[in-house]
């Protein structure tokens, strides 16, 4: 009988039972009263101590029916019959030797139940002229045996205490004999570990607060504690296209998940978001998540990981050369000085965070010579590392970096619950004075289509929460009178009204200081630079006074009044300055652009993507005709490019800058409508995304369903669920019954960007549910489900989703396809246990949410993605009927899954960590596997032995296969 099916039928439920009678209870506690020595695990056995319950005889009874019940069934005896007694006998004195062993539960688990087997078998007579059969039998019985007592051993009350004290002992023995060989032996390992303690220390300090900007309360904070204060936003982008892909695997645009998980699911990111989208508030996130100890929730992927962060305005804001690895403290303004090699040792063994953060921020001329830097440093350091990099959207061309590995995502703008979380900790962290004005501006955001338009991100919705308070519960309307407020209330009137008199010798009103900083963020966007030397910033200044008639003001002063009081620069080091936030930049050198009519730089940088926000903005502050000759020489140079993306932006941008105008001729208007339409429907999902940017504008101009093909029905239901007006909602409706699945997918995904009630009214209550899978994120939209009577067969069910209502939802449902996000904090669902009829399981979750496959129903699965479950693979021969499987973390009990797959006679997909074919025993054959999914191939693989059947090999999206020439020749690699 083969050992596997041996252990398959000690495994069955009845056996567990059996050997449980072997164990005594026990209380809670860590056992730290009792004598100083070792816990023998006889005072853990019913069969020893004073105590006992079992006689020797009753375990041999035990193993008797051990025997019995392994050999039942039909099939072949495991040993022939007339060794049965004493095999019997010898399994007893195995069991026995449990007593004999000087070792506590704690240590028997970390020794593994094979090991713990070996001794047990060492400890107890050796059986006396047994068969070859007789003896497999007897190990195998007795490693399977020994598993289950394990697996007892850590259900005891006392278990996960007492693991939690030898761990903490064996961890500050560990330490102390470091820090003893270290004294003895200084040298870089311990000059590094101190240094690290100071830098991460350093870090933490620096970016572990947030400024709230706009806020001008007198019991008010300036800043908030990151920990406080961060928003955790969504971000989108494809998953990885690794071509035909079973169920569980989503490639369709609308793929989304939680943007500080990014490098949890990826080496490699490129993150795209628009100027105060939370890009860089991100970073910070990053750093101090990584700094902390222990890390904060979620983000243990980031634990012992040494953050660089690298923002490119700083390391290029005088023209010089990237830095190397070595130098990217000092390039960074970081105070403190590493060992010699200390950032070449770190990235050399992978533990890096490397942060670059604004390829944006760079002149555009710039960025190839940053890409070749980057790549230089993944070549050297490639491996191990986590890489983020940050962007505006159209900064850089789409798979700019896709074939060094990276994964595009782009950050959602802020929907409805993320903005009224975002108003609610403003409002708190604003002090008593303000909270009055939280639930009046919530109500504003829900009522109020043109303050709702503005409220996407961080930036506008801080600024939003101060003028409102500020302004008693008036907003002004429109993103140019926003800002103009803004500036009003950070120039002229915080100082006056906080009663601060001149604490620079400086009293200045509004205009003439609106005239200094435009002269500052005038220099700086017609030299491409976000950041200036202090001193010609200086210098602009002072240029400056005589022709305002200020020359009786101190230009020293001046300077330092503007740089301190003004609110809107800053030093991010003692020879430089910049703006607060590249918005106020964009802004004031728009003005400042008007004002000398500048069109022709308007219009020469009109395909940059960083003067896009300043054009958008030109327009706001141009009066009529001005606006109108802005817009019509927009227009023109998209009729002289041949070019159909660089057309298409010219004419948006035109339609997004028509949107910020106060008052526009017409016909100019009606021009750019036209124009808008012909590039209407869109042809790709990007092309849709940049349409969206044009808001209600290009809403109206979207054709409904009838009369368009399955991919312009898709690509316009892309467009409308990016704008996020509920005039998109009715729009989006009319979809609800098109045939095309991608289409009502997109209709699902796009709920989390409106009010939870009428989108499910309006679009979700109508959907054809039709090979649907229904995407659930917040209790809300469960709740909506139920209300409406709506039983998804195909269901995705995100971590913001809680426990109850997890439970609520599937006990209504009666599944054929789920896929399950739980985080920490968060338990697996009982009810899942009755999905009797699942085909397809995704579960995606930290790995301290515990699992079991025996906590799975007896269901007809096809395919299961999964963590390794934590009582192993024994229950997997209970679904025949697999045809895809991905199991992470198998690498680390590797024997255990390679003898599990025999058991799957259907298996034809698998998802392999690379390190596993190599670990495959030689006696393990699976014909039935067609498809392979693996990152790499490495060297001596034997592919061709295990997978005699191989057709098919996909690797990592944009990037070659490595290790591809190791395949058979026949085997395609996607």
């Amino acid at each position: 009988m083969e050992p596997a099916l041996i252990g398959t039928r000690l495994a069955s439920a009845a056996i567990g039972p059996l050997l449980r009678k072997l164990l005594a209870g026990d209380g809670p506690g860590a056992g730290l009263t009792g004598a100083d020595r070792p816990v023998r695990l006889a005072s853990l056995l019913s069969f020893r101590g004073e105590k006992r319950t079992l006689t020797e005889k009753d375990v041999r009874k035990l193993a008797a029916t051990l025997v019995a019940r392994t050999c039942e069934g039909p099939g072949e005896a495991p040993f022939p019959a007339d060794e049965t007694e004493a095999v019997t006998d010898a399994l007893a004195a195995n069991l026995l030797a449990l007593g004999d062993l000087d070792m506590d539960d704690v240590q028997a688990v970390h020794l593994g139940h094979e090991a713990l087997a070996r001794r047990l078998r060492a400890a107890a007579p050796a059986p006396d002229g047994l068969t070859a059969d007789a003896v497999l039998y007897l190990e195998t019985a007795t490693a399977w045996a020994c598993r289950h007592i394990l697996e007892f051993f850590t259900r005891r009350p006392s278990f996960v205490a007492r693991t939690l004290v030898e761990q903490t002992r064996g961890q500050a023995a560990l330490a102390a004999k470091l820090d003893a060989v270290a004294t003895a032996n200084p040298g870089p390992l311990a000059e590094d570990a101190a240094f690290e303690r100071r830098y991460l220390a350093h870090l933490a300090k620096k970016h572990g607060h947030l400024t709230i900007h706009g806020i001008d309360l007198r019991d008010a904070a300036e800043e908030w504690p990151l920990d406080v204060a961060y928003l955790s936003l969504e971000a989108t982008g494809g998953a990885p296209d690794r071509g035909p892909a079973p169920a569980v695997h989503s490639r369709q645009e609308y793929a989304s998940l939680r943007a500080d998980l990014a490098l949890a699911a990826h080496d490699r990111v490129l993150l795209r978001g628009l100027a105060g989208s939370g890009k860089t508030t991100l970073v910070q996130w990053l750093t101090v998540s990584a700094c902390g100890t222990p890390p904060a929730d979620g983000m243990d992927h980031l634990h012992g990981r040494v953050p660089f962060v690298l923002p490119l305005r700083t390391l290029t804001r005088h023209g010089e050369r990237l830095p190397d690895a070595e130098r990217f403290l000092s390039a960074a303004d970081c105070p403190l000085t590493p060992p010699d090699g200390w950032a070449d040792r770190v990235l050399a063994a992978g533990r890096g965070l490397v942060l670059v953060d604004g390829i944006d921020e760079i002149p555009q001329a710039e960025r190839g010579r940053a890409r070749d830097w980057l790549r230089g440093l993944l070549a050297a350091y490639g491996t191990g590392n986590r890489w983020l990099v940050t962007s505006r959207p159209t900064a850089v061309r789409d798979d700019w970096l896709a074939p060094d590995g990276f994964t595009e995502l782009t950050l959602s703008p802020m929907s409805p619950a993320e903005v009224a979380t975002f108003v609610r900790r403003w409002h708190r962290a604003a002090g008593p004075a303000a909270a009055p004005y939280a639930q009046q501006l919530l109500d504003s955001l829900r009522t109020t289509e043109h303050v709702a338009r503005l409220a996407t991100n961080p930036l506008m919705c801080g600024l939003i929460c101060a003028l409102h308070h500020d302004r008693r519960g008036y907003l002004p309307r429109g993103r140019k009178p926003l800002y103009d407020a803004a500036l009003a209330l950070l120039l002229a009137r915080r100082d006056r009204e906080r009663g601060m008199g001149a604490p620079y010798g400086v009293d200045l009103d509004e205009a003439p200081q609106i005239q200094l900083v435009q002269r500052l963020a005038y220099w700086l966007t017609l030299n491409d630079r976000l950041v200036m030397d202090r001193a010609h910033a200086q210098a602009l200044v002072t240029e400056a006074l005589p022709a305002m008639g200020l020359t009786d003001h101190a230009p020293d002063r001046v300077f330092t009044h503007l740089l301190h009081r003004s609110g809107l620069l800053r030093e991010p080091s003692a020879d430089t300055v910049d703006f607060v936030h590249r918005t106020f930049q964009d802004h004031l050198a728009a003005k400042a652009l008007v004002d000398h009519w500048d069109i022709g730089v308007l219009v020469r940088h009109a395909t940059d993507d960083s003067w896009e926000d300043v054009i958008r903005m030109a327009v706001g502050h141009a009066r009529p005709r001005e606006a109108a000759e802005i817009l019509r020489e927009l227009l023109d140079a998209a009729d002289r490019t041949d070019e159909r993306p660089v057309r298409l932006r010219l004419v948006l941008l035109a339609a997004t800058a028509l949107d910020h105008a106060t008052e526009v001729a017409p016909e100019v208007r009606e021009e750019i409508l036209r124009r808008t339409a012909e590039i209407i429907p869109p042809r790709d999902p990007e092309e849709a995304r940049e349409l969206a940017r044009a808001g209600r504008i290009a809403l109206g101009l979207l054709p409904g369903p009838e009369g368009l093909d399955s991919r312009a029905a898709e690509m316009a239901v892309i467009t409308a669920s990016h704008i996020k007006v509920d005039a998109a909602i009715p729009y989006l409706a009319r979809f609800a019954h098109h045939p095309r699945l991608d289409v009502r997918a997109q209709l699902v995904w796009a709920w989390q960007r409106f009010e939870t009630r009428p989108y499910a009214e309006a679009v979700i209550a109508r959907l054809d549910p039709t090979e649907l899978r229904y995407i659930v994120s917040t209790d809300e939209q469960v709740d909506e489900l139920l209300r409406l009577g709506i039983t998804p067969r195909r269901l995705e069910i995100g971590e913001g989703v809680g426990d109850e209502r997890v439970a609520e939802l599937l006990a209504r449902c009666d599944l054929r396809t789920l896929l399950l996000v739980r985080a920490q904090g968060q338990s697996f669902p009982a009810a899942l246990s009755r999905q009797e009829n699942l085909e397809v399981l995704a579960l995606r979750w930290m790995a301290a949410v515990p699992w079991k496959l025996a906590d799975l129903p007896s269901a007809p699965l096809r395919e299961l993605e999964a963590g390794y479950p934590d009582d192993g693979l024994v229950g997997l021969a209970r679904f025949p009927d697999l045809r895809h499987l991905s199991l992470m973390g198998a690498r680390h009990r590797h024997e255990e899954y390679w003898r599990a797959l025999p058991l799957l006679p259907r298996l034809e997909s698998l998802d392999l960590h690379s390190s596993l074919p190599p670990l495959c025993p030689e006696d393990v054959v699976l014909p039935s596997v067609r498809t392979l999914h693996i990152h790499k191939v490495p060297p001596a693989t034997p592919l061709a032995r295990v997978f005699p059947g191989l057709r098919r090999v996909v690797g990592p999206r944009y990037v070659p296969l490595a290790g591809a020439e190791h395949l058979p020749p026949h085997v395609q690699v996607v």
